[in-house]
């Protein structure tokens, strides 16, 4: 049995009591983001008089940076700036979540912030109308940072009959799953669809497809959704992309990608050109497809579990063992996506779809650098 929270098991009964009192017009909305580390999320909530109906209704809020890696105590106010506003799956209507870049106190992007850099290029780029999705794979632990369901002592059978699994053997944790795709649909978010995976505990969810910087705030809040809804239920969503040593599955977040021309008739030449141009510069998106420069990615990416060697670049239709695998169908119609397997299940979504737009679709290298 794995260990949960004991916030857990507070009684849930009495909390319902007090979150079903009316509230008036009034309408509580939690500011959402990314702190120092690039990974974690943080939030807190404020009091508004009346329902925000867009973006340009909320205003600007700040935070104790030296708190959450992100300032030196003696200046340590962060703004936060709504960018993306979604309901709120735990409160519920008419209550908001609203994601927020943040920038320091003069008005400069924090380090982790790279919303502001992606929004430029996607700017840049939105001729093209570039669709992402992407597939974040997760792995649920207990709170003592053993894997949830696994023995206590020892571990489950190998791999083989846990993905996309039914059974009280073989998949652990299917209530988490199926809540958080809830909440992601009444949220707003674009959650596309979910799986268990090749590891026993390790799941994944699918985002979009979205429009330009659309994939990362969508990504980002359904992650915050995913830790929110692991909170309740007492239990870790871990997104390290090699969570456990030995010859189990790692944890990835493949991003699949398309223009309006990879989508047209004869888009596979398109697909064919984009595909040439990530393996120039394979060493520089390793380093950007999570948040370590690529030392996360080391322990995953090895040539074995469905990955290719973090030193090699390769590509190939329906092929899961190559860097970048063009889908059978695509083979066939000769136009539509191709999935770069690399991203780390860590990555900032952000850092990842500039990356991708940079390499793939920005065509003067005199427009990339007047980004920089």
């Amino acid at each position: 049995m794995s260990y949960v929270s004991d916030s857990s098991s507070l009684n849930k009964a009495l909390r319902q009591q007090y979150l079903s009192l009316p509230q008036g017009h009034f309408c509580q909305v939690t500011y959402v983001w990314i702190d120092g580390s690039g990974e974690g999320l943080r939030s807190k909530t404020r009091t508004m008089d009346s329902e925000p109906k867009s973006i340009t209704d909320l205003t600007e809020w700040n935070f104790d940076g030296s708190s959450t890696g992100q300032s030196e105590g003696r200046n340590s106010d962060m703004l936060l700036i709504p960018v993306c506003m979604f309901r709120d799956p735990f409160l519920l209507d008419p209550n908001k979540l609203v994601l927020c870049e943040v920038l320091k106190h003069t008005r400069e992007p924090a380090e982790s912030n790279h919303r502001n850099s992606c929004n430029k290029v996607m700017e840049k780029v939105k001729n093209l109308h570039p669709w992402f999705g992407m597939e974040q794979e997760y792995t649920l632990f207990g709170v003592d940072g053993h894997p949830y369901g696994w023995p206590r002592l020892g571990f489950p059978k190998p791999q083989g009959p846990y993905y996309c699994s039914v059974g009280a053997d073989r998949a652990f944790g299917r209530d988490i799953v199926e809540c958080h795709y809830k909440a992601c649909l009444y949220a707003g978010i674009k959650i596309s669809g979910t799986n268990a995976e090749v590891m026993p505990s390790q799941w994944e969810f699918q985002v979009g497809p979205c429009e330009g910087i659309e994939m990362g705030d969508h990504l980002w809040m359904a992650r915050f959704l995913l830790h929110r809804v692991c909170e309740d239920f007492g239990v870790v969503a871990t997104l390290d992309p090699k969570p456990m040593t030995g010859d189990w599955n790692g944890a990835g977040c493949h991003i699949n990608v398309s223009t309006e021309q990879m989508r047209e008739e004869g888009g596979i030449e398109h697909i064919e050109k984009a595909i040439e141009k990530l393996g120039k510069q394979h060493a520089e998106h390793i380093r950007l497809y999570d948040p370590h420069g690529g030392e996360d990615n080391k322990r995953r990416l090895t040539g074995r579990h469905e990955t290719a060697s973090i030193h090699d670049f390769s590509a190939g239709v329906a092929n899961r063992g190559a860097s970048v695998r063009i889908p059978r169908q695509v083979g066939q119609e000769k136009r539509g996506y191709f999935e770069d397997r690399r991203p780390a299940a860590n990555c900032d979504p952000y850092a990842v779809t500039c990356a991708m737009a940079r390499t793939c679709m920005v065509e003067e290298e005199e427009d990339v650098h007047e980004l920089e």
